[in-house]
């Protein structure tokens, strides 16, 4: 039935004065490291690596064959075949265990079907002595004498949903040796003359279910064989035959018409002699069943050889043999094949076959052939067995789906940081035994297709940011291509977690570490930091970095612009400066694989440092962001100032939970005595060498910390001849969500959200400098692209990870930013004085869809944001 529902981190000592600490590294980036064994490996045709060598299994590189995979599964492995024609013989040589089996999944689904093709002299699968292997979906053919599949010595094997075409007079699946256990099902059988599925001597416990046959199927020697719902059209040739010793088998709930089909309409066989359509051998019928079958008797052919006597009469066989006690003799009203490389045979709605099934029959499910739950047809009596109204043969009637075709994603709750949810809003009209069909979901930008049989899907995504689904569903399992039912996608919005790290020097201009050169960067140009992992976790599954970004020794004034390598550079600004001063500044940029990009804008030339504090990725810490409180300022500390090369520790463990991994805190630096640099890091660690915030003489600067915490813990060194005064506000903690650090991080950026000096993003004010003592309003851009995103919807910033910028300032004074909804603090993000442009990166909870930014001086000034990143409620 057709259904269609269209929608769709710390830096170097670097001062003035020529206060230049050691340049030596702290650590190159780290090499990259193998990638992970998976529970998923691809395979794919179409998309695999040149040269072929370098696959390994995974998305970007996939491997080219199916044998390539087969050769290193893994129990618990899942090798995902991707559409297209192969063209190998496939020898399956490991096993899985009890509880994880390896498995070969074909991935049909709207952009079309795996097809394996066996060149001469092998079968396109082979399992030989294996164990806990199951092969779905593969539509097969082979050549010569070989049989497609062939199972040998194997137990616990499942083979399903295949489609198998063996050449003229050769078996489809041979189940031979001394195997157990092996199930064959909800394939198509095409006619060859020989039998589908051959179920040979020495084989114990074998299940062949819910299959379609064009032709018989055969079981010889073989104790304890179960034939369950299947549907058998054989044209005139046996349907069912056991022969040899074959006691203990079961044969419920199978459809079979042995007529001769070459016409309009089945009819009797020029030979019936030829056409039984279920016969055991004497020395099979022993413990075996038959009950629940439904037989087309117009063929003329016997119903049952049941032993040594053909039974031609449903009620004769009765009553000589006590079996058959709910078989049927009649028309089962099969429909015309339909379909073409995958078909299938459907039956009507009135047919003797509908509702009428034993549902405690061995390798009796509750999903037929196509995929679709067993449904009650409401016009039938139901008169079989556990639900009462399974249908016998291998195709169920579907019951119809009702409800909006708009799929909804969300994030999973209790899941990962990349987990999401996708679910279709299905409502069946009839009753079912459970919810399922052919579902393909497919994540925007992801290169391959997820096929499942549930409305209801989880999966991981490999970045941060927007998550958007599509879903295709199918009532016959994508045979008929393209008419499928397309459902309009839904989209989400997943963050990353963080990752605190020892501060390590990636980058360092003066003596060419990461940059391979020792000059420093030329005016309007730019330096490549290559970064292809961090300890060990490649590039790939990183969505950003925090980097403490030091311009030093510049010839002119200008800014440093940090973004990712293969994206347009962009108008924002990362790091300001004038000539001759050394300013650091604390960036978050997302990392692609192919590194970040420093550029130099200005007309002189610049040396360039970047020290690794921390990335955000799938794993880590959640954030939670706090009201600004002051948490230390030795002006007001009967400690004083602090002295020449000492340190204090900072103890937090009052503000912040014990599970807290890293703080955020905004340290300011003012009235120093002499040039030095500060250190922030944490709690009973040496001393680094990297550091945070450089200053000069009489200077006020503040700089964003991340800092990891121990026991709560932090330490500030103050490195120079002279003395100093350090000011610490927290703003947020990094830890688990049971603290309450549930918020997750959306790179988005860097872009520039306002600009004063030409109304960007300040569209209910004019265009002009900020008052003096008075405030804007700035709305933080969103990867959904949403005009107003409020405080109540889960998938809106929470946080905003931004570079505040003043410049032309007329007077000295402190930008502050803060919820508008909340009073103002009497902390601030950034200190700046007359006529120079100063900037700051700050963290700042976000109202109901607005920051507030004041100006908190008696001058006026143009105020610029340059957007990182924006933090995001956990799901709920």
């Amino acid at each position: 039935m057709r259904r269609r529902l269209w929608s769709l981190v710390a830096v170097p000592v670097v001062g003035a004065a020529g206060l230049v600490g050691p340049t030596t590294s702290a650590g190159a980036a780290p090499v990259a490291a193998q990638a992970a064994v998976g529970s998923e490996l691809y395979v794919s045709r179409a998309y695999c690596p040149y040269p072929a060598s370098s696959a390994d299994g995974t998305i970007d590189r996939p491997y080219c064959t199916i044998s390539a995979a087969a050769a290193v599964a893994q129990p618990g492995q899942t090798v995902l075949v991707q559409p297209g024609s192969y063209s190998e013989k496939v020898v399956v040589s490991r096993s899985g265990t009890s509880g994880a089996p390896i498995t070969f999944r074909a991935v049909n689904g709207p952009d079309g079907f795996v097809m394996l093709g066996a060149p001469a002299g092998g079968p396109a699968f082979s399992l030989t002595g294996v164990h806990d292997v199951a092969i779905e979906g593969f539509s097969l053919r082979s050549t010569g004498s070989a049989e497609p599949v062939l199972i040998d010595g194997a137990s616990r094997v499942t083979v399903d949903e295949l489609t198998v075409r063996p050449p003229a007079g050769v078996v489809g699946v041979r189940v031979t040796g001394a195997s157990s256990d092996v199930t064959v099902s909800r394939g198509w059988f095409s006619a060859s003359g020989a039998p589908g599925v051959a179920i040979g001597a020495g084989v114990a416990g074998a299940v062949v279910s819910g299959n379609q046959f064009r032709g018989g199927l055969t079981v010889t020697d073989a104790p304890g064989t179960a034939i369950t719902g299947n549907t058998l059209v054989t044209g005139c040739t046996s349907g069912i035959t056991v022969t040899g010793t074959s006691p203990g088998v079961e044969i419920r709930n199978n459809i079979v018409q042995t007529a001769d089909v070459a016409g309009t309409a089945p009819a009797a066989c020029a030979d019936p002699a030829a056409a039984t359509a279920i016969a055991l051998s004497a020395a099979s019928v022993g413990q075996s069943v038959a009950d629940y079958n439904l037989i087309d008797p117009v063929s003329g052919g016997a119903l049952y050889a049941w032993g040594d006597t053909d039974y031609a009469d449903l009620a004769a066989f009765r009553a000589a043999t006590g079996q058959g006690a709910h078989d049927i003799a009649a028309d089962p009203k099969l429909k015309p094949q339909q379909g073409t490389e995958r078909p299938w045979i459907a039956i009507d709605r009135t047919s003797p076959a509908v509702d009428s099934a034993d549902a405690g029959a061995t390798g009796s499910g509750p999903i037929d052939l196509l995929g679709n739950a067993r449904a009650d047809v409401p016009e039938v009596p139901n008169t079989g067995t556990g639900s009462g109204y399974r249908d016998r043969g291998a195709v169920e009637i579907a019951s119809p789906w009702t409800g909006s075709s708009t799929a909804t994603v969300s994030r999973k709750v209790g899941g990962g940081a990349y987990d999401i949810e996708t679910r279709l809003p299905w409502t069946s009209a009839w009753p079912v035994e459970t919810v399922a069909g052919t579902f393909v979901y497919h994540l925007l930008g992801d290169r391959f297709m997820q096929l499942a049989s549930s409305p209801i899907h989880e999966q991981t995504v490999r970045r941060a940011g927007q998550a958007c689904v599509r879903v295709f569903t199918s009532g016959d399992g994508f045979r008929v291509l393209p008419e499928f039912d397309l459902y309009k996608g839904g989209c989400t919005v997943v963050g990353a977690r963080y990752n605190p790290v020892t501060p390590t020097r990636l980058l360092d201009t003066r003596s060419g570490i990461g940059a391979g050169t020792s000059v420093p960067v030329g005016p309007n140009s730019e330096v490549l930091l290559p970064v292809p992992s961090i300890n060990g976790v490649p590039a790939a599954s990183i969505d950003a970095v925090v980097l403490n970004v030091t311009a030093t020794q510049p010839t002119a004034a200008g800014f440093l612009t940090v973004y990712p390598n293969g994206t347009p550079a962009p108008s924002a600004s990362s790091v300001n400066y004038v000539a001759n001063e050394t300013v650091p500044n604390l960036v978050t940029v997302p990392l692609s694989t192919g590194g970040i990009r420093f550029r130099n804008s200005s007309s002189g030339t610049v040396h360039v440092l970047a020290d690794l504090q921390g990335w955000f990725g799938a794993s880590g810490s959640g954030f939670k962001p706090l009201t600004p409180v002051r948490v230390a300022d030795s002006r007001e500390d009967t400690g004083g100032p602090y002295l020449p090369d000492t340190s204090r520790q900072l103890d937090l463990s009052s503000k912040l939970p014990a599970d807290a991994t890293a703080a955020i805190l905004n340290v300011t630096a003012t009235a120093p005595t002499a040039a030095g640099v500060l250190k922030v890091f944490p709690g009973g660690s040496l001393v680094p060498v990297a550091s945070n915030l450089n200053f000069v003489a009489g200077q006020t600067i503040p700089n964003l910390v991340m800092v990891p915490v121990v026991n709560g813990k932090v330490n500030i060194y103050n490195q120079s001849s002279g003395t100093v005064h350090v000011i610490a506000d927290l703003a947020g903690y990094f830890g688990s969500a049971s603290s309450g650090a549930d918020q997750t991080y959306v790179p988005h950026g860097p872009r520039r959200i306002a600009d004063t000096r030409d109304g960007t993003g300040l569209s209910y004010r004019p265009v002009g400098p900020v008052a003096p003592n008075s405030l804007i309003g700035i709305v933080p851009a969103n990867v959904q692209n949403k005009s107003y995103c409020g405080s109540s919807t889960s998938d809106c910033p929470t946080a905003l990870i931004a570079n505040l910028t003043v410049t032309q300032p007329a007077t000295a004074g402190v930008l502050i930013a803060y919820p508008p909804e909340v009073a103002r603090p009497t902390t601030s993000n950034l200190n700046f004085v007359a006529g120079e442009t100063a900037s700051n990166m700050a963290v700042v909870r976000v109202g109901v869809s607005t920051v507030a930014l004041y100006n908190a001086s008696s001058g006026s000034t143009d105020v610029i944001v340059d957007q990182a990143g924006y933090f995001i409620a956990g799901p709920s």
